[in-house]
């Protein structure tokens, strides 16, 4: 399958050059070290006695792309309004679910400092059980920063 893709990409590419160079031939070349090549030159094709493989390159001949916005539907200024309006509305409630998250992240955390296990007379242990939390409260923090910036960003 992987051979098939190589030999059309390889034609493809080569049908490129042979409608530059007018060339209607490619060739498969076995080289000195017994791998397959493929060529439009035919001196390099006639030296190493190689197979042809296509005598006929059909090159479709480049089509222009539509200039303009042919065929798209147009969207009124108060489509556009009403779809930014949806937009702030749908940010602003994601802003404020992320800000009642982070409120409970933050007492979350504050609780969890309160406590005081016994078995954490080191200190490293005490910062390795509230690292989960300093991390919920930075993730929200972030969040929060963003949904500003998104709802900054739709009126400019």
């Amino acid at each position: 399958m992987i051979r098939v893709a190589a030999l059309c990409a390889l034609a493809a590419l080569l049908a490129g050059n042979a409608h530059a160079q007018g060339a209607t031939e490619i060739w498969k070349c076995k080289g000195a070290d017994g791998k397959w090549t493929y060529t439009n030159d035919r001196n390099e094709a006639e030296k190493l006695k190689c197979e042809t493989v296509t005598r006929q390159v059909n090159v479709a001949p480049a089509t222009r792309a539509p200039s303009g916005s042919a065929g798209f539907p147009k969207e009124s200024t108060e489509q556009r309004a009403n779809a930014r309006e949806r937009q702030r509305e749908v940010l602003e409630k994601e802003l404020a679910t992320e800000q009642a998250a982070l409120a409970k992240a933050k007492q979350d955390l504050a609780e969890q400092e309160a406590i005081r296990n016994g078995d954490e007379r080191n200190y490293a242990r005490v910062e390795q059980r509230l690292q989960p939390y300093k991390d919920s409260v930075e993730t929200h923090e972030k969040n929060i920063e963003a949904l500003r910036r998104e709802l900054a960003n739709l009126y400019k």
